[in-house]
């Protein structure tokens, strides 16, 4: 097929890497700018680099709605268009340029977690699976009919970055398997639920300090959602600011009030908010001066709380 690729840093790369080792005549290759800031290259990888190698033509933009752009796209009369973390609004104008429309690769089972950060705010919520779902893209973002979904399970220890080594190649097999299905003719869309979705804003710092408050299985799935190399959960001990890279519900129940830092036979202890057992065994932190290390060794005091 004639494809016109969308796709940013490694999920655009795995995507476009696979279409182009199908086969695909690809015409044009659509990206993002480079990026200063830090959570746009958490997985880099350059679609740009990719497009130069395969000496594909180039855009690179925020946005792919200018009337320029999609005089350029009409021009190639492509059979599709795909889309791979393009992370901005595209206008069905623009999909409607090519004669199958757009599809969009997400990783999440849409109608739910829609939006920014799904692997994310999968494990902090608890969920016990996730996916990826190829959809068709439509004038609202993430509620275009489903074409292919693929079932991921989340288990109780898997940190945000197991998930994403486990969703990323689906990436590459799913956007080769609704091409060709496309292509053959034996395309069925299913259109989603609306409601039923769920939308999901960025995450930022405030979703990433821990309220102590909160129930251990809380706050330990936001210590699993936070896993290196993102932006690590944090509070403040002894008026430093501390990140938390590894945690585990404590194996006995000790109780008492939140925020507690106990030193014990199982280990650094840290009482979070009822119901049920308040422990949170501390296994390895950082501050700002000292990377990851055991948690004993950081509380050679065990007395304190948590702010």
């Amino acid at each position: 097929m004639r494809i016109v690729f969308f796709g940013f840093q490694r999920w655009g790369t795995e995507t476009l890497e696979a279409l182009l080792d199908s086969g695909h005549d690809i015409p044009l290759v659509v990206t993002h700018p480079p990026s200063r800031n830090p959570a746009d290259n958490l997985w880099a990888a350059s679609v740009a680099d990719l497009a130069e190698r395969w000496r594909i033509p180039l855009v690179e933009c925020r946005y792919a709605n200018a009337p320029e752009l999609c005089a350029r796209i009409a021009a190639l009369q492509p059979d599709l268009l795909v889309l791979s973390n393009w992370r901005t609004w595209l206008s069905p104008k623009v999909c409607d340029l090519a004669r199958h429309g757009g599809i969009n690769l997400h990783d999440a089972l849409l109608p739910r977690y829609g939006g920014f950060a799904p692997i994310n705010w999968a494990v902090a919520n608890g969920e016990t699976q996730t996916g990826v779902t190829v959809h068709r893209v439509e004038d609202e973002l993430d509620l275009g009919a489903i074409l292919l979904q693929e079932i991921v399970p989340i288990h109780p220890r898997d940190t945000a970055t197991d998930i994403f080594q486990r969703t990323l190649p689906l990436f590459a097999s799913l956007a080769i398997a609704a091409v060709d299905a496309l292509a053959q003719g034996t395309a069925r869309f299913t259109a989603q639920d609306a409601s039923q979705a769920t939308f999901f804003h960025k995450r930022g710092e405030r979703e990433m300090r821990i309220d102590w408050s909160l129930p251990v299985r809380d706050i330990h799935n936001l210590i699993r959602a936070q896993s290196p190399p993102y932006p690590a959960a944090f509070s403040t001990f002894a008026g430093q600011r501390l990140e938390l890279l590894g945690a585990s519900p404590a194996p006995r129940d000790y109780r008492g009030t939140p925020g507690r830092l106990l030193c014990t036979a199982d280990g650094v202890v840290v009482l979070c908010g009822p119901p049920g057992p308040q422990g949170l065994l501390i296994e390895t932190v950082a501050t700002e001066q000292h990377p990851a290390m055991p948690a004993r060794q950081f509380f050679a005091g065990c007395s304190g709380y948590f702010d």
